[in-house]
């Protein structure tokens, strides 16, 4: 039997897979280093900083983690299908994050949710409580900000390429991703390489623990909606009301000091890091809040088939952009408000994608992949959700 679907988690989901590309636009159409330091060419202009200032506030980070929550929920619903067929479904999305990470895209989130999947799943399994499960992700989030902060006083106070690029570097950078080919792919793993100690040293903590409060909130009935509606919006009020008292100064400050390294890269990142768990929490309380009225909706039925195939749209949004940007040599020639302009095109292709072929097919292409491949590794039948 086909477990049945849960709405308001698959418009969370096509909420958090097009938010996300309001943050990952800078990272198509500019350097790596503008993506945490609007200051990478020295003061921005009034525009750009307080592009950076709003696009900070209310989306870095917030879709992200969103969608880990989200990530965590669903190997909580997957716990009924076996220890091989989890296994074998991540192995397969770390596979497929490795192809898009080196052959198509450095920015991929594929690779990471993969691995640490592979750890978190059987946390999640063994927990004896959705207390459990939320606690220990809670501590494991939080240590993972506190080696953010650490790495203010361990690292070199000066800033490398990464956050201060010369013009050397970005014309390079440009170069290899518009040339594509060998030197792209080697560029990619490099940077591959230093991914994947983050993920060792400081960010998979952050993502492990995210995951764990998605897999309690499911556990415990918070994303199957079966709190009141008034639990939800106080809860919206609360986090996202607490999370702008940390996000609002902490921006204006990195404003300030010119986004200085050590203070904008470590120490002021980890408030935010923080403020972004509670705001993205607050994000998903709003729509179990506002259920009732957001399904009257068409655009509410439209968000959620793009949840449906959000393996697929966030691939979809991955070959747009890099054709955009790298096969017609637009890489570098827009700022951050106007590549804020390429955003809802994009998502127009995500929505009608997602909309016409759900018409036909009950899910989407990658995901039909995925979940045939999922099945012959796990050598059984697909006859289940």
């Amino acid at each position: 039997m086909r477990q049945p679907r849960i709405a308001p988690l698959d418009c969370a989901r096509g909420i958090a897979i097009l938010g996300i590309l309001l943050l990952n636009i800078n990272s198509f159409g500019l350097p790596r280093a503008a993506y945490l330091n609007p200051a990478y060419l020295g003061q921005p202009s009034t525009g750009d900083a307080l592009t950076w200032v709003i696009m900070d506030v209310l989306a870095q980070a917030k879709f992200l983690t969103m969608f880990a929550l989200l990530f965590g929920a669903g190997l909580q619903l997957l716990l009924p299908r076996g220890s091989g067929w989890i296994q074998a479904r991540l192995s397969w999305l770390v596979l497929l994050g490795l192809v898009h990470a080196i052959f198509f895209w450095e920015g991929d989130i594929l690779l990471s949710y993969g691995l640490i999947g592979l750890v978190c799943w059987r946390m999640i399994r063994e927990a004896p409580s959705s207390r459990t499960l939320v606690t220990t992700g809670v501590l494991l989030f939080v240590l993972g900000v506190a080696v953010l902060a650490m790495f203010a006083f361990i690292t070199s106070p000066e800033p490398g390429s990464f956050w201060l690029p010369g013009a050397a570097d970005r014309q390079y950078e440009a170069l290899w991703k518009m040339q594509g080919g060998p030197e792209a792919w080697r560029n990619r793993l490099d940077m591959l390489s230093s991914m994947l100690i983050s993920i060792a040293a400081q960010y998979g903590w952050e993502l492990m623990g995210a995951m764990m409060v998605g897999a309690g909130l499911m556990r415990s009935g918070w994303l199957r909606g079966k709190f009141s509606l008034r639990h939800y919006r106080y809860t919206a009020l609360c986090l996202i009301t607490l999370s702008w008292l940390i996000q609002i100064p902490t921006a204006l400050v990195q404003w300030h000091l010119g986004w200085e390294y050590r203070w904008s890269g470590y120490l002021l990142q980890a408030p935010r890091e923080i403020g972004a768990m509670m705001q993205s929490i607050g994000y998903l309380a709003l729509v179990y809040g506002f259920w009732p009225t957001l399904v009257r909706w068409r655009v509410c039925d439209w968000l959620s088939q793009v949840g449906r195939m959000a393996l697929t749209n966030y691939l979809v949004q991955t070959l747009i952009c890099t054709t955009i940007f790298y096969r017609f040599g637009w890489v570098q020639h827009f700022g951050r408000l106007q590549l804020l302009a390429f955003v809802p095109a994009v998502w127009l292709v995500n929505l009608l994608l997602s909309v016409v072929w759900l018409r036909f097919f009950p899910q989407g292409p990658v995901e039909w992949v995925w979940r045939r491949l999922t099945a012959l590794t796990a050598g059984r039948s697909d006859s289940v959700s």
